[in-house]
């Protein structure tokens, strides 16, 4: 009994040991993270002649806020930019989140007899591509998307590497589940959006984050394809005042002006981060508990 005791008390301590180590590690590495992001807000708002003197800094010694004043000059276009980015990310989420999982589905599906037909199809995109131009012909020529919603969101709606990852987490699903939901006559589609979908969570909410990240930090589609102002999403705009800046800046130099520190260049930029990372954010938060269960999955079933 009292060597059980003391084996107890080991075992305990060495548990509060490695909870002691595994929470300072975390902390340090949290710290690390969140450093970077603090920067950018105080860099955000400090003068331009101080960061341009002394660097970015972590406190800011001189407060401004001409940056932000300067980015939200015309807050129409700002909250329009904003509209067009949120309407692009949801619709393109949502319907990309549909069609990738029910791709992966057909794919996991051991008793298709094509899907090694088809999946070697899907990676075969992944390493052979028609190019820019043909690309770029057919969106213009052939769908004629330009200057619509849908060029910003048909062009990323699947991804390959996504599907894959899809697919991997459902294989793990067990047959007898499809199995028993057919023998009560379930079909094909009740099958995944009542029992596929509840059960792929964790997976569906890790790559739904990585598809509302990449619409909204998208602007390549809307340089190429998008010329009205009114169907400008939040980062294409952001580009576009910034290279307006800086052409400003070099239009001044040319004519021999005197271009002052105290245009806001460096401080716009780090607003600018600000804003277009600040609601994206937002998204973690409500996601962050299926990724423990993704964990807790998989532990399990390793």
């Amino acid at each position: 009994m009292q060597t059980t005791k003391v084996r107890r008390k080991r075992g305990n301590t060495d548990r509060l040991v490695l909870s002691i180590i595994g929470y300072f590690t975390l902390t340090v590495l949290a710290v690390f993270c969140i450093i970077p992001f603090i920067l950018v807000v105080s860099s955000s708002l400090s003068e331009e002649s101080t960061i341009i003197e002394k660097g970015f800094q972590l406190i800011p010694s001189n407060f401004s806020m001409e940056a932000y004043s300067l980015l939200f000059k015309f807050p129409a276009d700002m909250l329009r930019a904003y509209s067009v980015t949120i309407s692009v990310t949801l619709i393109g989420t949502v319907v990309g989140l549909f069609l990738t999982s029910m791709t992966a589905y057909v794919l996991s599906r051991r008793d298709f007899k094509w899907r090694g037909r088809f999946s070697f199809f899907f990676f075969f995109t992944t390493l052979f591509s028609g190019g820019l131009v043909p690309w770029y012909l057919m969106i213009i020529n052939y769908l004629h998307l330009k200057d619509t919603l849908l060029v910003l969101i048909l062009p990323m709606l699947m991804n390959v590497f996504y599907i894959i990852v899809m697919k991997s987490f459902m294989s793990s699903i067990p047959d007898a589940i499809t199995e028993s939901a057919k023998i009560d006559g379930a079909g094909d589609f009740r099958i995944f959006m009542q029992l596929i979908v509840p059960l792929s969570k964790p997976a569906l909410a890790t790559i739904g984050l990585f598809i509302a990240l990449a619409y909204w930090n998208d602007w390549y589609n809307a340089l190429l394809f998008i010329s009205k102002s009114e169907l400008m999403p939040l980062q294409y705009y952001l580009y576009k005042m910034l290279g307006n800046m800086d052409g400003m800046r070099k239009a001044m130099m040319a004519s021999g002006a005197v271009v002052t520190t105290n245009i806001p260049t460096e401080s716009l930029k780090m607003a600018m981060t600000v804003v277009a990372t600040g609601p994206i954010l937002l998204a973690y938060p409500f996601i962050q508990k299926y990724f423990v269960q993704g964990l807790t999955i998989g532990a399990v079933k390793g």
